[in-house]
């Protein structure tokens, strides 16, 4: 691009790839000032055949080449690198090597050794009209003439120039123009080994959902904007700890095969490219979702966040000796294969219950002699495997230590844009009997799970509901506007309800349970002002969806029907609840139950209890937000957000400062 621009390295960048550079030797020929003996002693020196590794460590530097490449991500284009002598005034832009290289040795050649300072210093204060030029360089479209040793002017001969075209469109000077530009030995900052960025204390694997495959190197991007907004937040509101977040892409996908080319085989090729982006796009769901391939996405996120983690470790030693911590941010599809990689959920698991399930049923049937003296065999022989299995792991474990999926805690598990809730919806999941993270997610495996989502998101879902059933009724967190003076802690902000006009005609008007109305007897009343919420899954619709899980059909209805019922649909909805839950088969894995509470007339939980803490988190609208447009781009909105980033590294240096 013709707009490019040369970006400086950081002081303590400068100076080493400097360092590695000087012991090859310039094409300018040598000089006192390009020995490596004008560097104080001490100084980082580095081999000159080994990178130099720069811009806190994303990046390195092949010196003899002149070129950087990423470290922890593939990259096919390498970024030049150019060391920069001289420097045109105003815009401190390098000139290109090449002509720099020329100046700079005729600057030596004219200029070194000769006692001409004094002389020049007297003449500074004179009118450049008045001097004439004591040296001329001609180069092939320009000329270069030294009125002093530090008054150099760059003329254009001919403007086709390259080095006069860049220098008169950056500065504004007309082709015509007589006046020569002013070049500088040297850059306008001095470089300083102080100049260094501030150790990483946590990294942050940011995972992306479906669409890989067909854009590869999104995430890197996604990634690399998430990366900057961070940093400046970081300087905004973090400037004061000697510390640093770090942001990783996982990119998991473009490197499997899965099927090969056979599902293109089979695709039609009227309109072909709609098709091609549904392949690449939502295929994964399915891929997920098939007892082929899910494996092999599983392993190939697994393989990438362990890879990435050693890699990160062996670069920087002293990570895990001063305690540093790791987090995962996933987007969409992401959060279902980190959070299933996290709790080592497979469908196995849930088949085993099924199956469980379906022979203790067996037993409440009538039997006839024959088949209960075979269900006694079965039983038999079952716990015969069962004894043989726990015997030869027992002799594995003594001779093979199990490697944990992960080779590392997962700090904090941040979920953007996720449909995680209906998976585990899906799968059984049903509300507990407390309020802790535990009942799906436990804090061993991770310290804290907390789901962000935009309020027109259509793919995103709240998981508060499936914990504790009443918070379906309850809004979620709004995260703070980035320049917000003052918030209030999220810790501490109060629980505020979706319906808080209405009391239910149910609940008592006590003191001790006020705006507490059970979720199936209430009239479904309008939502927040700017408009339906998406994420609220469980939630009594006039057609009766009230229970979660029961299907993705009544999701999608509760979804996109009406907000607002007249109030006997909605009463007459509520009526069908206690019914529905009785009815309703116990798919949920051992232990998760839903239990009755004496107060409770509906099967509803405690509605007095409370989370530990919250884990839905949704982005404020803008005031001027379409909301039909924000349904088709706010599920890709969240990288560059100021919020988000904020939001993330509050909970990030939430030990170091109390925000």
């Amino acid at each position: 691009e013709e707009r490019k621009s040369w970006k400086p390295f950081i002081g303590y960048d400068s100076l080493r790839i400097e360092l590695a550079y000087r012991p090859r030797g310039s094409p300018a020929g040598s000089s006192s000032n390009s020995s490596p003996e004008a560097f104080e002693p001490g100084s980082p020196g580095i081999p000159p055949s080994e990178p130099v590794c720069v811009r806190g460590g994303l990046y390195e530097v092949d010196v003899a080449n002149s070129e950087s490449y990423p470290v922890y991500w593939n990259q096919s284009e390498k970024i030049p690198v150019m060391r920069g002598q001289w420097f045109v005034d105003g815009t401190w832009q390098p000139l290109e090597e090449e002509e720099s290289n020329l100046i700079e040795q005729e600057h030596l050649s004219c200029f070194k050794g000769q006692q001409l300072q004094e002389n020049f210093d007297m003449e500074v204060s004179k009118p450049l009209d008045g001097k004439e030029a004591v040296h001329s360089l001609k180069l092939s479209r320009t000329h270069v003439d030294w009125h002093s040793v530090d008054e150099v002017y760059l003329y254009s001969d001919a403007t086709t120039s390259k080095i006069a075209r860049t220098v008169t469109q950056k500065l504004g000077f007309s082709k015509a123009s007589s006046s020569g530009t002013r070049l500088h030995r040297g850059y306008v900052e001095e470089a300083t080994l102080e100049d260094k960025p501030s150790p990483t204390t946590h990294i942050v694997f940011v995972v992306h959902g479906i669409g890989q495959k067909m854009d590869q190197g999104r995430i890197i991007k996604n990634t690399a904007m998430m990366r900057d907004t961070a940093r400046k937040i970081e300087d905004k509101y973090f400037s004061n700890l000697a510390t640093h977040v770090e942001f990783l892409p996982v990119e998991w996908r473009s490197k499997l095969a899965l099927d090969g080319d056979t599902v293109d085989s089979i695709t039609p090729d009227k309109v072909r490219g709609l098709r091609d982006m549904l392949n690449s796009s939502a295929m994964d769901i399915m891929y997920y979702t098939s007892p082929l391939y899910r494996d092999e996405l599983v392993k190939g996120l697994q393989q990438e966040l362990n890879r990435l983690y050693t890699l990160f470790c062996t670069r920087n030693p002293e990570f895990i000796e001063k305690g540093g911590k790791v987090s995962i941010v996933s987007h969409s599809l992401g959060c279902v294969i980190t959070y299933d990689i996290m709790t080592g959920w497979n469908p196995v698991i849930l088949y085993e219950q099924l199956l469980e399930k379906e022979y203790d049923d067996l037993e409440d049937t009538w039997m006839s002699y024959e088949e209960q003296h075979l269900l006694e065999e079965f039983y038999l022989t079952k716990r015969r495997l069962k004894e043989i299995e726990e015997r030869l792991h027992g002799l594995k474990k003594s001779t093979i230590s199990k490697t944990p999926a992960l080779k590392f805690k997962v700090e904090n598990f941040f979920c953007m844009g996720s449909p995680l809730a209906v998976f585990l919806a899906l799968r059984g999941i049903r509300p507990g009997n407390s309020g802790s993270q535990d009942h799906i997610l436990p804090r061993t495996i991770c310290n804290r799970l907390l789901n962000i989502f935009h309020p027109t998101d259509p793919v995103a879902y709240r998981l508060e509901p499936l914990i504790l059933k009443h918070y379906s009724n309850i809004s979620p967190v709004q995260i703070h506007w980035y320049n917000t003076t003052n918030p209030l802690p999220y810790e501490h902000m109060k629980p505020s309800f979706l319906n808080p006009a209405k009391e239910s005609t149910s609940v008592s008007e006590s003191d001790s349970l006020p705006t507490l109305p059970s979720p199936t007897t209430s009239p479904v009343l309008a939502r927040r002002h700017y408009g339906e919420s998406i994420t609220n899954i469980g939630k009594a619709s006039i057609m009766g969806a009230a229970s979660i899980g029961k299907g993705l059909g009544g999701m999608l209805f509760s979804r996109f029907g009406r907000a607002s019922a007249p109030a006997s649909q909605a009463l007459e909805a509520g009526k069908e609840g206690p019914e529905l839950e009785e009815k309703k088969p116990s798919l949920s894995q051992a232990s998760i139950t839903t239990q009755t509470f004496p107060h409770s007339s509906s099967g509803f939980l405690d509605p007095t209890m409370d989370l530990e803490h919250r884990i839905d988190f949704e982005l404020r609208e803008g005031l001027v937000e379409s909301r039909y447009w924000s349904a088709v781009t706010s599920h890709t909105a969240y990288w560059s957000s100021m919020d988000i980033a904020l939001f993330l590294l509050t909970f990030m240096y939430k030990q170091e400062q109390i925000f």
